[in-house]
């Protein structure tokens, strides 16, 4: 993974050398559940701000030019998904692309397709809290300062279902594609929701992903719009979230996006 990461990280740094002061450079990775999407873009975007601070002495080690940005967020509420039509569907399939907010969604790729001026202010993303099992709204900070963001979500690259999807996928400078083999996803789902208590066993870690999970990576595969970037997924250690501290627990057995 690490050969593969380094080249993301030069050219994403090399694309930025490039871009107006005034604009951000905006990177979607996005993938089926499972892929090891979320430990891409984190790693890239760590690496990305280490570069940053290495080629500019006189920052600070915490100095940001990267932010990192999972789409958790935008889930629906659980009051929200038990006002749909039919509640217990709802809730079953938290996860899949109905059950995001895709129109907030929307909203933020355009707030942070603005031009960056002086008079720019700090642009506020909802996270995913999942001791209570809902979004959190502002919580995530995009300083005027982050000149690079790397998102990350299931349904970056989608080109089909809701049309806010497609919108925001064409706005982004490029978009990054996580394969990885069905019964490798498999397994890493099955793992984490048998970890995280989603499940009781594997019996049942396995029905989950298969009932629910690869069910939404179907529909991403087959709704993919063209990509810049198909990156190879395979289990070796350095596609262990626990290496950057990624937190794998999912609320209600949904999967990380």
């Amino acid at each position: 993974m690490e050969e593969q990461v380094e080249r993301l990280v030069q050219k994403t740094w090399d694309k930025f050398q490039d871009a107006p002061a005034s604009k951000r450079l905006m990177i979607a990775v996005s993938g089926i559940p499972g892929s090891g999407k979320t430990t891409l873009a984190a790693k890239v975007a760590s690496k990305l701000n280490e570069k940053y601070c290495a080629t500019h002495p006189g920052l600070q080690s915490y100095t940001s030019i990267a932010t990192f940005l999972p789409m958790d967020g935008y889930h629906l509420t659980r009051a929200q998904l038990s006002a749909m039509p039919d509640p217990h569907t709802a809730h079953a399939r938290r996860g899949a692309a109905f059950t995001f907010d895709a129109p907030a969604f929307l909203e933020l790729v355009k707030k942070l397709r603005q031009p960056i001026c002086p008079e720019t202010c700090t642009i506020y993303a909802p996270s995913f809290d999942h001791a209570v099992k809902d979004p959190v709204a502002e919580d995530i900070p995009i300083a005027r300062t982050a000149r690079i963001i790397m998102m990350e979500g299931n349904y970056l690259s989608l080109g089909s279902g809701a049309p806010e999807w497609k919108e925001a996928a064409e706005m982004m400078d490029e978009l990054w594609f996580v394969e990885v083999d069905e019964d490798v996803a498999r397994q890493r789902l099955m793992k984490r929701h048998v970890e995280s208590g989603i499940a009781a066993n594997e019996d049942e870690g396995k029905k989950r992903a298969d009932e629910n999970d690869l069910v939404n990576g179907k529909e991403i595969m087959e709704g993919r719009l063209e990509v810049h970037e198909v990156i190879q997924s395979r289990e070796d250690s350095g596609w262990k979230p626990e290496e950057q501290g990624i937190d794998r627990e999912r609320d209600g057995g949904t999967p990380r996006v």
